[in-house]
């Protein structure tokens, strides 16, 4: 299948639900693409299953079997992760800078290695034929946050600025943690397993940080030059794409330049706000970087609902697959709560310790870049394991979008009453 021929079917497919949704259904935007590519995906699952040979056949095998991990890895997710850093209120950011710091790394961490033994466990009473480090790499997998499911879902439920922060920016930061602790922990299931792995994240984050900025602080520099919106823009593609190919060649996290890319020039932009005013009047650049966003994120959607047709059901999928849910929750709570017990009395949003993880572990989606890890272990894990990480953590993809994501708000409103309640009787 050609590019332009799935382009347009990919956009065929945004337009249809998305008048679909806005007549009728009233979902939030980017979990009813999920819910609905779904849905068609099954059906055309149906069709091939009538016709399993012939031009249809091969059609529907075209459109499952497209190059997902390439086109994020290696395409668009720097541009996405440099379009919601960029959104950053560095205001907030700092204020909530320890919060943020020990849930991006100490969460995720904390979130992998107890999915993984709660996985364990789930294996030997099954008898699925993997030890506990294919267990860990699969808690790697799943256990990340995804920024681009966080900002493309969470902005638009009514969170405060304050809580919506810190979810936001841990999302942006702990990918760096997990592709670093997927990489560690990889080279052990491989048995290369020689990097200490604080070594490792040091050298991935700090090597990252470095190029991000150093890069950025030259692209800056030529953008004073210009007085020309559009050249903005260009110079800023040309800055993200430019640091992260660099990052990933020089073995650094990608991921975390990217995302200190765009809050480095959403930092500089608001610094230079008067020649902005003068040079951008009609918010070009702004603007932009918001459509390009939002036009990444519906397609990455669409994508994922469609790789279903590329899926095979795993055995004992009625057993396995409801607990590796549950497993997925529970972590994520250890995790926040670990974390969260560090960041010491002062919570944000002034919640307790149960309304600040209940909030942050209900507030955790997942998405494209999880599916991605998976993928790429297809090359060293055998079929049958290969076929139970695809399962795994398409189920935590579906999950935490349609079901967290559809009852967060929910959620955060009985929580924001709880609170009230319980500033009250502490007043009394």
């Amino acid at each position: 299948m050609s590019i332009l021929l799935f382009l347009i079917i990919i956009l065929a497919v945004i337009v249809f639900i998305g008048i679909l949704n806005e007549r009728i259904f009233r979902l939030q935007s980017d979990i009813a693409l999920v819910l609905f590519t779904v849905i068609i995906a099954l059906i055309l699952l149906a069709v091939r299953a009538f016709f399993p040979e012939g031009d249809i056949a091969e059609f529907i095998n075209g459109l499952g079997s497209f190059g997902f991990e390439e086109y994020l890895m290696d395409g668009v997710l720097c541009f996405m992760l440099f379009a919601g850093a960029s959104k950053v209120n560095m205001g907030k950011f700092k204020q909530n800078l320890r919060p943020i710091c020990l849930l991006a790394l100490l969460s995720t961490m904390i979130s992998s290695f107890a999915y993984g033994g709660l996985f364990y466990l789930l294996a030997l009473l099954l008898h699925i034929p993997v030890d506990i480090w294919l267990c860990i790499l699969l808690g790697c997998v799943v256990s990340p946050t995804d920024p681009i499911a966080a900002t493309g879902i969470l902005n638009k439920i009514g969170l405060s600025k304050s809580v919506c922060s810190v979810i936001e920016n841990e999302s942006l930061f702990n990918d760096g943690t997990g592709v670093t602790l997927f990489i560690f922990v990889r080279s052990i299931v491989v048995n290369s397993g020689k990097s200490n792995f604080f070594v490792l994240i040091g050298r991935e984050v700090l090597g990252a940080v470095a190029v991000a900025l150093g890069v950025s602080f030259l692209m800056f520099r030529l953008m004073k030059l210009t007085k020309d919106p559009v050249r903005y823009i260009l110079i800023s593609l040309l800055n993200v794409s430019l640091v992260y190919v660099i990052c990933e060649h020089m073995g650094f996290s990608g991921v975390i330049a990217s995302v200190v890319c765009g809050m480095y020039f959403s930092y500089k932009m608001d610094k230079m706000e008067r020649r902005v005013v003068v040079v951008d009047p009609k918010d070009y650049y702004r603007d932009f970087w918001e459509i390009l966003e939002s036009i990444l994120n519906a397609v990455l959607f669409v994508m994922i609902g469609l790789l279903v047709l590329d899926v095979n059901i795993c055995e004992n999928f009625y057993i396995l697959l409801p607990a590796a849910v549950v497993v997925l929750v529970v972590s994520r709570a250890v995790g926040v709560l670990m974390s969260s017990v560090m960041t010491g009395k002062h919570l944000p949003g002034n919640y307790s310790l149960g309304e600040f993880v209940t909030l942050m572990t209900w507030a955790a989606l997942k998405g494209g870049l999880s599916l991605a890890l998976a993928m790429g272990t297809k090359e060293y894990l055998s079929p049958e394991v290969y076929n139970i990480f695809i399962n795994v953590t398409y189920v935590s993809i579906f999950f935490t979008v349609l079901v967290q994501g559809l009852t967060v708000g929910k959620v955060y409103k009985s929580l924001e009453k709880h609170k009230l309640l319980r500033q009250k009787k502490g007043r009394v």
